[in-house]
């Protein structure tokens, strides 16, 4: 199973299009968001696959952000959640919040999805690999990332400007 993490998108509608585009036509069977969509157009964008979506420091309007999850078909893990695909145990949050981190953590999932800090990360810390996608807005290079979970083979993939 294929895997696309993105996450800051911080209401680039059109970079995020292009993003879930990039990653659709690279193989991805879900979608998962690791959160500062900002605005509900970018929750809006999120489809073409299973999508999961998580909140981030910079997304104030909850409530707005939930029923854009909702109209989208997607599901909302709130402020942090573990979920399971391809039978593999993924931990998914933005990565601001020290206590939802040590939370995730605490499950020792297979992976550990985040992103906040807009660059890119791929490192194995005991059990679990930490991948964060890169970022959609105020970063050198715009970039996603796509999972390869049966061969375990991550893969970043740069999104024009």
């Amino acid at each position: 199973m294929r895997i696309g993490i993105l996450s800051d998108t911080h209401d680039q509608v059109a970079r995020t299009r292009s993003a879930v585009a990039t990653l659709l036509t690279a193989g991805a069977e879900a979608l998962i968001h690791c959160g500062d969509l900002t605005t509900p157009e970018v929750a809006l964008e999120c489809v073409g696959a299973p999508a999961f979506l998580v909140f981030g420091n910079c997304d104030y309007d909850v409530d707005a952000l939930r029923r854009a999850i909702r109209q989208a078909g997607a599901t909302c893990l709130e402020w942090g959640g573990l979920i399971e695909l391809g039978g593999r145990r993924i931990a998914v949050t933005h990565g601001d919040s020290r206590q939802e981190v040590q939370r995730l953590t605490a499950e020792a999932p297979d992976y550990f999805f985040s992103g906040h800090t807009h660059v890119r990360r791929d490192e194995r810390q005991g059990p679990t690999r930490f991948i964060n996608p890169g970022a959609l807005y105020r970063a050198q290079t715009f970039t996603v990332g796509l999972l390869d979970l049966d061969a375990d083979v991550y893969e970043s993939l740069t999104i024009p400007r």
